[in-house]
């Protein structure tokens, strides 16, 4: 089994003051993971967070990215900023986005090229709503985000991407999916990106899952045998907390 990939999404939280303690709180406690700790904070707080974590093992990801590499898109960051900043992953995608900000299957494969173009490392979410869960068509909506979102991404570009299975119905709810039913969907999504691709590839691709994980069920999630990490929410802003879940699995 591979190490972990452990990814904090901070959301809209953060003044720069308060950003400044949690990532001097962090350092300490996850320095001797071999796991990846990744942290994704709001754009104020980047130019903070990518000189606090000079030197130590955690890297520094933007929330969103445009597609463009400039032009008149207001409130929009261009890939190339972030990677001028110091950032090496972004977020695409995430429920948030497409729910609030009409995110779309189009718009995240364009996001998600235009990274990878600049030299950034994705972070790509997929996921259903309790409404398609319930009527049956997880499957359906994971296999045509997945074929949408990935449509003309070439198989070497994987390596550079990580991908997020972040169930709606669990993100920010404190409802968790359960071990077996985060083990079966990104199974299923794996299978999918072998059909895609092949299996190998397939098996190197890092999944995470997303949706409530935090200190206290973040060993039993990260046992399975498909999960490859976690895209942490809440838990991400207390230093102790993300500490917890970075350190929970040992290879």
């Amino acid at each position: 089994m591979k190490n972990k990939i452990i990814a904090g999404n901070w959301k809209m939280n953060k003044l720069q003051s308060q950003a400044k303690q949690l990532i001097e709180e962090l350092k300490p406690l996850v320095k001797d993971t071999e796991n990846t700790v990744i942290i994704c904070v709001p754009y104020t707080d980047l130019a903070t967070a990518v000189e606090l974590t000079a030197g130590s093992n955690i890297y520094v990801g933007a929330q969103n990215c445009h597609w463009k590499e400039s032009g008149a898109y207001t409130g929009e960051i261009a890939p190339s900023m972030l990677k001028e900043a110091g950032v090496e992953y972004v977020i695409i995608g995430h429920s948030e986005r497409r729910t609030y900000f009409g995110e779309t299957d189009a718009t995240v494969l364009a996001r998600t090229t235009a990274a990878l173009e600049a030299g950034l490392k994705p972070i790509v979410c997929i996921g259903e709503t309790l409404e398609e869960r319930n009527s049956g068509k997880m499957e359906e909506v994971l296999e045509r985000q997945i074929r949408k979102g990935f449509e003309t991404i070439q198989k070497q570009q994987l390596a550079d991407i990580v991908v997020a299975y972040e169930p709606v119905w669990a993100i920010g709810t404190g409802v968790t999916a359960t071990d077996q039913q985060a083990q079966d969907a990104i199974a299923f999504c794996r299978s999918v990106f072998a059909e895609m691709y092949d299996k190998q590839t397939a098996d190197q691709l890092y999944i995470q899952y997303g949706g409530s994980m935090n200190d206290s069920n973040a060993e039993s999630l990260l046992g399975m045998p498909d999960i490859d990490g976690g895209l942490i929410g809440g838990a991400s802003l207390v230093a102790q907390k993300f500490a917890a879940v970075v350190n929970a699995y040992k290879k």
